[in-house]
């Protein structure tokens, strides 16, 4: 007992220990440390050298936290984090020039432009879902855009989150990134600090208290969420090619534990049955009959994400509702892929994230009452619809407001660099990916430059009743009136 009593205690991160911490990234970018093009060059190499050099660990720290099948962690952490760092390495300097702008006859002599400055030191919270990729493809973002960073990974991921501490520590700059661990202690001891920017990946719930917490010090903040993202389904289609992209778009995603994968399906009644016939096929094409076995399918993160999906299952209203699947395995958190037609709509999976492996389809007479459906709840982050009809993708594009539209596919958007990622009312605020990331940690300053020439005597009293005519010609543009207001000073 006395040799235990002599073990060094772990340092509690407080609210003081929170304070140096931002104190002393403040005055590393205060020193201008961060803000050359050569430094964040430095470090966004030395990103990428840290995710090639361990390759293999960052695929046993998934594996740990989510049992996720080696492509799968390969395709959807690894090679979208590297492919982000390298698309920036590229842009970054075209992104940080200064954009000239006109200028208008009232400052007339003058130029503008508009410059780039980094915001300061900025807090990223991210999720355990994609726990690599969402931790440090904010984390590029921040540092292309020349700030001091802090990373605060997910404690539901805990391989992970101290791997990446770990890493973070020894490839990255010291004084101007770091990664902090922790659960809900430490969290609420960094949301006290006064930051630049929070950017924030996860659930509405944890958004609200982001929100308020940043509101105290007026600080802007990106929240990442998620929702319950829509796919309708039209009969004029490819049909297995549409159940590969759907199994791919909610099993295939860490087992429908992601933001933008498949909540649920809306198709008619008449083609639902061909519908389910051809998912059934390709599932167990991918899965096999067995598939709590598979190797080729993510586990539930934790126990009380297992207890919270298969509460969903257990609810009364959904009994007799399922038409394939509904296995689990309670000892290894596995959860088969699972279909039910015809959910009542005030059942408890159709009304929160699924954020699972349980895939509701909802039947309608025609496919135009999908869009009422879809609009009558909260807007997703991702809305989805597979067809041919050229008339049906319009009126989608039209009426459906979510975070991002994908036609004929699922979750692929996110892969495009040039298209801002990121959700609308309770499905997030903000985006990011490519030049979005940059530009969501950057303040874009007005500059204008005037010199000692061309000063009109009209700004300045006494206010006469010809300044007053000049001034009006002047802001109407009207050439001739000028002119006129000129002669008759």
């Amino acid at each position: 007992m006395a040799s235990e009593d002599k073990k060094p205690k772990a340092a509690c991160f407080d609210g003081e220990a929170a304070r140096s911490l931002v104190t002393e990234l403040r005055k590393t970018f205060d020193a201008g440390k961060t803000k050359s093009y050569e430094w964040r060059v430095s470090q966004l190499k030395s990103l990428l050298k840290l995710t090639k050099d361990h390759e293999n660990d960052i695929i046993e720290a998934l594996r740990t936290d989510l049992s996720k099948p080696v492509l799968e962690a390969f395709v959807s952490e690894i090679a979208m984090l590297k492919s982000s760092c390298e698309f920036t390495l590229k842009q970054l300097k075209r992104w940080m020039v200064p954009e000239k702008v006109k200028t208008s006859i009232t400052t007339f002599p003058s130029s503008a432009e508009i410059v780039p400055e980094p915001l300061g030191v900025v807090l990223v919270i991210s999720a355990w879902n994609y726990p690599f990729l969402l931790s440090l493809d904010p984390v590029i973002g921040a540092i292309a855009a020349g700030n001091a960073v802090v990373l605060k990974p997910s404690e539901i991921a805990p391989a992970t989150s101290s791997l990446l501490a770990k890493l973070l520590g020894e490839y990255m700059d010291r004084s101007a990134v770091k990664v902090i661990e922790g659960a809900v202690p430490e969290t609420s001891a960094l949301l006290e600090q006064k930051w630049d920017k929070i950017f924030y990946t996860g659930n509405g719930k944890v958004g609200r208290i982001v929100l308020a917490a940043a509101a105290k010090h007026l600080t802007p903040v990106d929240l990442e969420l998620g929702g319950k993202c829509p796919v309708i389904v039209d009969s004029n289609i490819n049909l297995i090619v549409t159940a590969r992209r759907i199994i791919a778009g909610k099993w295939g995603m860490n087992n429908g534990q992601a933001c933008i994968s498949a909540d649920h399906i809306i198709t008619t009644k008449d083609f639902a049955p061909k519908l389910i016939d051809a998912l059934k096929v390709e599932l167990v094409k991918f899965y096999g009959n067995e598939p709590l076995v598979s190797e080729d399918l993510s586990r539930i993160v934790s126990s009380n994400h297992f207890a919270r999906v298969t509460k969903l299952l257990d609810d009364d209203k959904v009994a007799g509702k399922i038409v394939h699947g509904g296995q689990n395995d309670q000892n290894n958190l596995k959860i088969a892929p699972t279909i039910l037609l015809d959910v009542p709509e005030d059942c408890l999976m159709m009304n929160e994230e699924i954020f699972g492996p349980l895939l509701p389809i909802v039947t309608v007479n025609n496919l135009e009452d999908s869009f009422k459906i879809i609009n009558s709840r909260e807007k997703p982050l991702a809305a989805y619809i597979f067809t041919t009809n050229k008339r049906l993708k319009e009126a989608f594009v039209k009426n459906v407001s979510a975070g991002g539209l994908l036609i004929n596919d699922v979750a692929l958007h996110i892969a495009n660099p040039y298209l801002p990622f990121g959700g609308v009312g309770e499905s997030g605020m903000g985006s990011y990916h490519g030049r979005f990331s940059f530009d969501t940690f950057t303040h874009k300053k007005a500059v204008l430059y005037r010199s000692f020439a061309g000063d009109a005597s009209a700004r300045y009293p006494p206010y006469t009743p010809g300044k007053l005519k000049l001034l009006k010609a002047l802001l109407s543009g009207n050439i001739l009136g000028i002119i006129r207001a000129l002669i008759g000073w």
